[in-house]
């Protein structure tokens, strides 16, 4: 963190994010005509070479001003949650964007050498235009990958990989995500019940919506496998009268939850571990696992699913909570390191809902029983985290953080949220069930549902 920040730039210009969104009325200027000759000829090559791939955009449109200059890409006719303006400080980012791709894009937006006024817009705009944005991955950046690759393959959740790469992320500091989260500390997406629900009121509703689709009940023992900071065995113990183990290999996260466990008043429920998942023994009823997939890898699903079908009962379920990448490019992307994976969860993988269920099938006697796709709540979650941690600013940079890290995290929630509201990435909570499980039908009930659109006969 401190070798990060150690590199902040003096370049960010923070004046400039009032811009407006639209770009309406801006003249268009060819993109060779806004690159000084004195720039070197390497930088005005790569620049030229980003800017024709970012003419081909087909969906959105967006609007460059770079050196008093404007570019108009796109569409014009875009609506405005796809219309986005940047603004570059410095033209150095086309060629760390050439290099490097969209992490080189992430990297300079780090350090302030171009802003907008709407990050997520930005976001959307490129993740609605695939063909770009693999463009810019396949150009040169596809020689420098090869490195990212082998050390993100250094980053792999073996037991000793796993406690590393946990810590790396959340021993960050209890402090530091206080900033953002509401008081349950729940770190995964909440669901939004109502207009204007808060992000507590969403984060209860997700935990209790949980413990209804395993129906939770007082004599059961539930197995928790990544406890958080404790918010979820908390409220599953409180209103339901379950006994929960938990695990978690985060000793920040461990203190703490222990902390809320006591203060609770919950010892004699909840017993928090701190043991690898696969090291996990017992025979449980139940089983929860929120959003902790994603540190798995890919090669150890199987070893994930074994575990969850060896530790329930033969009538056992178990509800996994897990973010989620379309079938169709889970391949490529696991070929692919991404911003999240080289700056903030280092041997992070999101898997394909196919990837998980063949894991399912080959490792252990579960199927899947019920799924709901959660993924608009994870964009409005975010949403909220990020003006949090903004709000906040103050507080972190007294903790010692500095511009580069806060930009990196106002990123990072940027770059998720803009990705679920364009479904490239998705949420969803699937029931899993032991061959004896008869569990009933989970039906939504009707006056929850949309009645907007019915026709009367």
């Amino acid at each position: 963190m401190n070798d990060l920040d150690a590199t902040t730039s003096a370049r960010v210009d923070d004046t400039s994010t009032g811009t407006s969104g639209s770009g309406a009325g801006v003249a268009t200027a060819a993109a060779q005509s806004v690159a000084p000759a004195q720039h070197g000829l390497f930088v005005r090559v790569t620049r030229r070479m980003v800017l024709s791939q970012m003419r081909a955009l087909e969906r959105g449109h967006l609007t460059i001003i770079e050196e008093g200059e404007t570019l108009e890409c796109g569409d014009l006719s875009a609506p405005e949650e796809l219309r986005a303006v940047i603004r570059v400080h410095d033209i150095e980012t086309w060629m760390l964007v050439a290099l490097r791709g969209s992490v080189g894009a992430a990297e300079a937006f780090m350090h302030g050498q171009w802003s907008t006024p709407d990050l997520v817009r930005v976001v959307r705009v490129m993740v609605a235009n695939r063909k770009v944005l693999d463009g810019m991955e396949d150009s040169l950046a596809r020689f420098i990958m090869p490195l990212w690759k082998v050390a993100h393959w250094v980053h792999r959740n073996n037991r000793k990989g796993s406690r590393r790469n946990i810590a790396a992320h959340y021993d960050l500091g209890n402090d530091f995500f206080r900033l953002f989260l509401d008081e349950t500390m729940m770190y995964s997406a909440g669901i939004f019940e109502r207009p204007g629900a808060s992000l507590h009121e969403a984060q209860v509703a997700k935990n209790d919506r949980i413990c209804r689709k395993l129906d939770l009940k007082p004599t059961d023992h539930l197995v928790e496998i990544g406890t958080g900071w404790g918010g979820f065995a908390i409220h599953a113990a409180k209103n339901y009268g379950c006994r929960i183990t938990t695990t978690t290999i985060s000793q920040e996260q461990f203190d703490l939850a222990q902390a809320r466990v006591r203060a609770a008043g919950l010892e004699s429920k909840i017993q928090i571990v701190k043991e690898d998942y696969r090291d996990l023994r017992g025979s449980f009823d139940k089983l929860v696992s929120i959003e902790m997939i994603e540190a798995v890898g890919h090669q150890y699903y199987p070893d994930y699913f074994g575990t969850v079908g060896r530790l329930l009962k033969p009538d056992g379920m178990a509800l996994i909570q897990a973010i989620t990448i379309a079938d169709q490019v889970y391949e490529a992307a696991l070929g692919n390191v991404d911003f999240i994976q080289k700056y903030i969860f280092p041997g992070s993988c999101i898997p394909s809902i196919t990837a998980m269920m063949q894991a399912v099938s080959t490792s252990s006697d579960l199927k899947l029983y019920h799924l709901e796709d959660i993924t608009p709540h994870y964009a409005d979650t975010l949403k909220i985290w990020r003006e949090n941690l903004l709000a906040r600013k103050a507080d972190a940079q007294r903790m010692g953080l500095g511009e580069v890290f806060l930009r990196m995290w106002e990123y990072y929630f940027s770059y998720c949220e803009g990705g679920f509201r364009e479904r490239a990435i998705g949420d969803v909570q699937m029931l899993l069930i032991k061959p004896l499980c008869r569990r009933d039908a989970i039906v939504p009930q009707l006056d929850a549902l949309d009645r907007s659109n019915r026709v009367s006969f």
